[in-house]
């Protein structure tokens, strides 16, 4: 193991010990591992004071070239994942995409520099993050998404398990992972809350439902219970936790049959939107989504289209509400 592979590893074993997530420590460790064999490959480099900002960005050069799956961390891997069968294998990697590795980067040679002082010299500290277009998140209208919830079969258990889920996580502006992680014990009927525990950034918190979902929620849990001694609200047949891709699968495919383009963290988009939209103001919907603060709120969900923005002004009309006054 040379330098840079140790300060890796150590690097690794600090953000477990933060108890950061799984998906934030796989994403770490994907991109710097990659990011570390192209330095050696390209220029030798094995220490981490020797890496400086020029070639992070030939590296950033080098990612918009490339394309899709077509470098590994470990060649045998190919034999395995077989990535050219992919429909997207060498298709130009996405400027959100590049962003994200950057951003992982700075955070491990801001750890070098800051925290553990292995290296004299930053070589992220004046590095430019590649500029991201932002793209306005699309608002389905009721009907959209009443003809996604309609493909569910609910005379099955999994169809009807999915329909419910999909209309509560539309409802309460869930994560689909903290959604799959429910027991009932968790749902307060009684102020229709839910005690969401598994959360992405491990602040635990809750999230609201509505009559309707109330209602939709006492049925479920009388059909679940007939089939299932599962300690999940919403359980695979056999009685295990439903995985989200399963999920995401069956949404999707929901929304394909009426050529609809859908996934699971859209519902918890529309949610954010609607409740704006409503009347809702930004820091309940910023409690109630489990956000660090307003502005991270805001900075999701501020893309209202001119239609939307019209409509709202129409509720909201200073001198409509002066004339009702009089």
């Amino acid at each position: 193991m040379n330098d840079i592979e140790f300060q890796l590893d150590n690097f690794m074993l600090y953000c477990s010990s933060k108890n950061l997530s799984r998906k934030t420590l796989s994403s770490y460790e994907q991109t710097l591992k990659l990011f570390v064999a192209y330095l050696n490959r390209e220029f030798q480099i094995d220490e981490v004071k020797k890496v400086q900002s020029g070639h992070i960005r030939q590296y950033v050069k080098y990612l918009r070239e490339r394309g899709k799956y077509t470098v590994v961390n470990k060649e045998e891997s190919k034999l395995i994942n077989r990535p050219e069968n992919r429909k997207d294998f060498k298709k130009e990697i996405s400027t959100t995409t590049i962003a994200n590795y950057v951003r992982n980067i700075k955070v491990f040679f801001n750890y070098l520099y800051e925290v553990e002082r292995e290296i004299p010299k930053n070589p992220v500290e004046k590095l430019e993050n590649p500029k991201v277009e932002r793209k306005m998140k699309k608002t389905l209208t009721p009907d959209e998404l009443k003809r996604v919830f309609g493909q569910f079969e609910t005379s099955t258990f999994h169809g009807y398990r999915n329909h419910v889920i999909s209309r509560l996580l539309l409802d309460t502006g869930m994560r689909i992972g903290e959604c799959l992680s429910i027991l009932p014990e968790q749902v307060d009927f009684q102020h229709k809350s839910i005690h969401v525990i598994n959360t992405k950034n491990k602040q635990e918190r809750f999230v609201y439902f509505s009559y309707k979902s109330a209602n939709e929620l006492k049925q479920w849990l009388r059909y679940k219970d007939r089939y299932s001694s599962s300690p999940f609200l919403f359980p695979t047949t056999k009685g295990t936790q439903l995985d989200v891709r399963n999920f995401e699968r069956a949404l999707r495919v929901a929304g394909e049959r009426v050529n609809i383009h859908i996934h699971p963290h859209q519902l918890r988009n529309n949610f954010a939107k609607y409740y704006i939209l409503n009347g809702g103001d930004w820091f309940s919907l910023c409690r109630i989504l489990g956000h660090s603060s307003v502005e991270v709120t805001q900075k999701a969900y501020l893309d209202f289209s001119d239609e939307e923005i019209a409509r709202k002004y129409q509720k909201h009309s200073p001198l409509t509400f002066m004339d009702e006054m009089k």
